[in-house]
């Protein structure tokens, strides 16, 4: 059975385009990938949560350091990545501080087999992108999901 994550697509309306938040994953493996490697704030679905949806907003909180803001959530639908994980996800607007984002903390074996653990945070950049910059940043297997929020606003990309 596929691994399921659920997550939230923050947008905001800049001077006529849509901006959408991008968060880049932090630790060891991703410090120096750019391009392909940014996704949209999401995690796994456990048994803790009540649904989909709750466990978008908890994983938002965790990975942003806010709550989803209030307003009406667009239904994106779900993706497919590359290792067979279905993402679930909704778009919201709301246009929260970069520079007031926090992330929860991971803890690895680093360097590998050392026995030693390090912590690390999960997300260690957050940045609004337009649309071609967010496709640029975005995992190629997410875009769907913007392509959707676009048409769901009835703007261009």
């Amino acid at each position: 059975m596929a691994r399921t994550s659920a997550g939230i697509v923050l947008y905001r309306q800049r001077e006529g385009t849509v901006e959408v938040l991008l968060v880049h994953p932090g630790g060891p493996f991703f410090g120096h990938k750019d391009l392909g490697n940014w996704s949209i704030p999401k995690g796994e679905v456990d048994s803790t949560d009540a649904d989909y949806l709750s466990a978008a907003r908890r994983e938002f909180l965790e990975e942003v350091g806010h709550a989803v803001p209030d307003g009406r959530l667009i239904d994106l639908g779900t993706i497919r990545q590359k290792s067979g994980k279905v993402v679930y996800a909704w778009a919201v607007e709301g246009d929260l501080d970069t520079t007031s984002m926090s992330s929860n903390m991971i803890e690895l074996e680093w360097p590998p087999f050392s026995g030693r653990k390090k912590r690390f945070p999960e997300v260690d950049k957050w940045v609004y992108y337009g649309p071609e910059e967010a496709k640029r940043h975005l995992k190629d297997t997410q875009a769907p999901l913007l392509d959707r929020l676009y048409v769901a606003m009835k703007v261009a990309p």
